[in-house]
């Protein structure tokens, strides 16, 4: 049976771990319909970057009352296989993180009403200053733009030639990620991306799909990892 501990497991947050997309919900809830629209539909375009739909999402408020932010956040709700997943992952010593593209202000908030803040996460930061969103970019890479926190520089970070990396996400800001690691579960926009860019991928629904799975591959002796996926981070690790 393979070690646990050699597997690292890269999890999306918005529409992954949450039953949807969080950041998009609180701007389509508190800012103009029709703009909150047009921005995060520029963003799937490409026609804009994920750092200035958020720049653009954030100035489109004029002002929130953070007590209303906070209770509409609180309403949101995560896949209700996640917890039975993360107990999982812990009896057989298996690293998570957390990746988004979103904001630590909800997912901290989030995390902790389920008792899972103990969980290690990288975001965007987000605060509330007088009824004003002002975001940061405490993550951001110049050399990948099209991302205001690139996910792949968190899993070279956190990873190594040794281990076998695993990604799990479900939309845009997990196209480029998710090509960094050894298997794929896709679901929703990342898996209509893995299939038109022929990258193999595993569809799920809910983290069940994803724990039976994974039981299956720690039963093996000895698990391939994804060629391109080791060329990829070969490349990133000589570029550090």
């Amino acid at each position: 049976m393979m070690d646990g501990s050699k597997l690292k497991i890269f999890i999306d947050f918005d529409g992954t771990i949450t039953t949807e997309d969080v950041g998009d919900a609180i701007f389509r809830k508190f800012g103009d319909p029709i703009k909150t629209e047009a921005i995060i539909n520029d963003l799937h375009n490409d026609r804009i970057t994920s750092r200035q739909c958020w720049d653009l999402l954030c100035s489109s408020i004029n002002q929130i009352d953070e007590s209303e932010l906070n209770r509409f956040i609180n309403s949101l709700s995560i896949d209700n296989s996640f917890h039975s997943f993360v107990n999982f992952c812990e009896d057989n010593k298996i690293d998570l993180f957390v990746l988004s593209d979103g904001f630590d202000y909800y997912i901290k908030k989030i995390l902790e009403r389920e008792n899972l803040s103990h969980l290690k996460f990288f975001a965007n930061t987000l605060n509330v200053v007088n009824g004003k969103l002002i975001p940061k970019y405490p993550f951001y890479n110049p050399d990948y733009p099209t991302s205001a926190n690139p996910k792949r520089d968190h899993i070279i970070d956190n990873s190594s030639d040794d281990d076998y990396s695993i990604y799990i996400g479900d939309g845009n800001s997990d196209k480029d990620a998710a090509q960094y690691c050894d298997y794929i579960f896709a679901k929703n926009g990342l898996l209509k991306f893995c299939e038109r860019e022929r990258i193999s991928y595993y569809p799920f629904k809910n983290f069940d799909d994803v724990k039976t799975r994974i039981k299956e591959l720690l039963s093996r002796k000895r698990l391939k990892k994804r060629h391109q996926a080791q060329i990829k981070r070969k490349h990133a690790y000589e570029a550090e």
